[in-house]
Formats: C-alpha cells, sequence, structure tokens
C-alpha cells in the first residue's frame, strides 16, 4: 500500500502535468495544444451561438444553444478550477494559499469568474426576464479569454500603461475645453433656444459631439456669437482629439520595437526562436 510521501509525490507530479497542459502550448506538447484550441474552437462557437440567438430561430436550434451553453460553462468552471489548482506553480514564491488568493484577483481570472457566473446565479437568485436577457449579454466576456492565447490584449495594456500620464493630461486638457466650451454655448443659445439648451448638460451633448467633430445635428447653435463659437470649437477639436489617438500610436510604435528587440540576441544580433 502506498504511504503518504508517496501519494503525495504522484499528486505534485499530476498537479504539475496538468499545469503544463492548461497553460499556453510550448515546444512540442500535443495535449496542451489540444486542449489551447479546443478553448478557442469553444470561444469562437460561443460568440457565434450567441449572435445566432438574437434571430428567430428554430426551437430545436434554441435547445442545441442552450445545451451547449451549459456543456461549455462546465468546461470553463472545470478549466478555471484546475488553473487555481496548479496557481501554486505559476507563482513559486508564494505559499499555496496566496499563490491562490493571487490568482484569484489576477486579471485572467477575473475574466474567466466573469465567464462563468452568468451561467450560476439564475440557479442562486430568481432574476425576471430582463435580467436574464442582460446575463446572455455577459457570456461576451468569455471573448476575453482569447488575451491567454494571443499578446494582442497584453499590448494593449502595455501601451496604455506606458502612455498613461500623456493620455491622462490630454483627456483632463479636452474634458475641461467641454466643460467650458459647455458652459459658453449654454450662457449664448439658452435664451435663443430653451428647448434645446435647457442646461449645461444639453450644451455639453453639443460640445462632445462638436468636439469629436460627429455632429449629430440635433442640436446647433443659431445666434451669430454661436456659430462663432461653435465653428472655433470644431476646428479645436480637430486637434485636440487627435491628441490621445496620436499618443496611443506612439506606444503601439515603442512597443512593438520593444517586442521585436526581444527576439534578437542583444551580444550576437542573432535572432531568438
Amino acid at each position: 500500500m502506498p504511504s503518504t510521501k508517496d501519494k503525495e509525490i504522484t499528486m505534485n507530479k499530476i498537479r504539475k502535468r496538468t499545469f503544463e497542459i492548461i497553460q499556453t502550448a510550448n515546444g512540442n506538447d500535443v495535449y496542451s495544444k489540444i486542449f489551447d484550441i479546443s478553448i478557442i474552437v469553444l470561444i469562437l462557437l460561443n460568440v457565434v451561438f450567441i449572435m445566432v440567438d438574437t434571430f428567430q430561430i428554430p426551437t430545436f436550434l434554441k435547445t442545441l444553444i442552450k445545451y451547449f451553453d451549459v456543456f461549455t460553462s462546465v468546461v470553463f468552471t472545470v478549466e478555471y478550477l484546475l488553473r487555481l489548482w496548479t496557481a501554486p506553480l505559476l507563482y513559486k514564491n508564494y505559499s499555496n494559499f496566496k499563490s491562490r488568493i493571487r490568482f484569484i484577483f489576477s486579471f485572467m481570472s477575473i475574466i474567466d469568474l466573469l465567464a462563468i457566473i452568468p451561467f450560476y446565479l439564475p440557479m442562486i437568485f430568481p432574476l425576471n426576464l430582463k435580467a436574464l436577457r442582460l446575463l446572455r449579454i455577459t457570456r461576451l466576456f468569455r471573448v476575453f479569454k482569447f488575451n491567454r492565447y494571443t499578446s494582442a490584449l497584453h499590448n494593449v495594456i502595455a501601451v496604455f500603461k506606458l502612455k498613461s500620464n500623456q493620455l491622462i493630461s490630454s483627456i483632463v486638457t479636452v474634458f475641461m475645453l467641454i466643460i467650458l466650451s459647455s458652459i459658453l454655448m449654454y450662457s449664448i443659445e439658452s435664451a435663443a433656444q430653451p428647448d434645446n439648451f435647457k442646461n449645461i448638460f444639453d450644451s455639453m451633448w453639443w460640445a462632445v459631439a462638436t468636439f469629436t467633430t460627429v455632429g449629430y445635428g440635433d442640436i446647433y447653435p443659431i445666434t451669430p456669437i454661436g456659430k462663432l463659437l461653435s465653428a472655433i470649437i470644431a476646428l479645436l477639436g480637430i486637434g485636440l482629439v487627435a491628441v490621445p489617438t496620436g499618443i496611443i500610436s506612439a506606444g503601439f510604435i515603442e512597443q512593438i520595437e520593444q517586442n521585436d528587440e526581444k527576439h534578437y540576441c542583444p551580444y550576437c544580433g542573432k535572432k531568438i526562436d
């Protein structure tokens, strides 16, 4: 009969192998690649079925989508539990308890939870039809599980972190100008158009539409001074709204260059596979 130590060694081996499989595939690990491809296919099918479910479809297809949702929810739940179980191997510098707590509050773990919680909530709390429809929409969080298999979202987050100070400065500047122009336009147009410019918030709607050069046309100035102010704000908007776009674009270029540098040896210059 195996001793407690032998059982522990066997369990650690199983945990390690499970960890290797559920992590993003590296090298020639066939089982890990099969796991990754299976999860990606399930995510894609979920997105397709969520869109199909918005149409008038036959009853048998609705039933199929329902059973598929149950199946994928169970699979994603098992996946989450396995990742929680193997968390100590991901955070090796922490104890078993702390590593699991760290995993639970990690970005991808929260995404995984948001992907499965909508399935279990109706079982715990009685929900009306409107709430159930809203929960169905939240299943789209499963799309973000793609982040585990691609660097795209990682790059986006890295860019926003890299350029956070410049972005905050530009956004605050634009927001202050929107507030200022809203107050000015309200002061100018409220007497001429009391129905359109009832308060500052109506003026703010106009300011946002003008600054972003969208120009819905539902609210617009009719006084000469109001038209002049509108023209000035529209011209300012072309430049100011483009500032955050330019900052983000520059950040992406820097991030791409950094990623390219990581694939080359800093000493010999040869490409690293």
